[in-house]
């Protein structure tokens, strides 16, 4: 499984792996349950592999900030999205120091922790980017 294959939709908590183009949409399985739902074509779907954060210089790919992450915890879960702001923030600070303090909000660092907590109890341990593994 790669994270390009790790789907974000709007509305709905978690992450889904990619299963199937369906008529109406895509059909996705929950990486928490392992349930099955079709995510219907006009739900924002957003694939991991696209997403980026804002930082002072250029933006940082989600993956580089996951794989800072797991360097970080040593491949261990890292702290609890519903920690309190600023303990966050500081967490959010030692991975990615540069990080845009204006543009990216609180909710941007729980959900960015939530994610990674979830690909790691998925059992992922590598974080590329589809251009690197070709």
């Amino acid at each position: 499984m790669e994270l390009k294959e790790i789907l974000a939709i709007s509305g709905q908590p978690g992450l889904y792996k990619f299963v199937a183009q369906s008529v109406r949409g895509v059909i996705v399985e929950s990486l928490l349950d392992g349930r099955r739902m079709n995510a219907s074509a006009n739900a924002k779907v957003s694939a991991l592999s696209e997403i980026s954060m804002f930082t002072e210089g250029e933006d940082i790919a989600l993956a580089d900030v996951f794989t800072r992450i797991y360097a970080h915890t040593g491949g261990k879960e890292a702290i609890s999205p519903k920690e309190s702001p600023e303990k966050l923030k500081a967490a959010f600070a030692e991975v990615l120091p540069e990080y845009d303090r204006d543009r990216v909000h609180v909710s941007d660092i729980k959900k960015c922790f939530a994610w990674y907590n979830t690909l790691v109890g998925a059992g992922f341990t590598e974080f590329k980017l589809p251009a690197e593994n070709e």
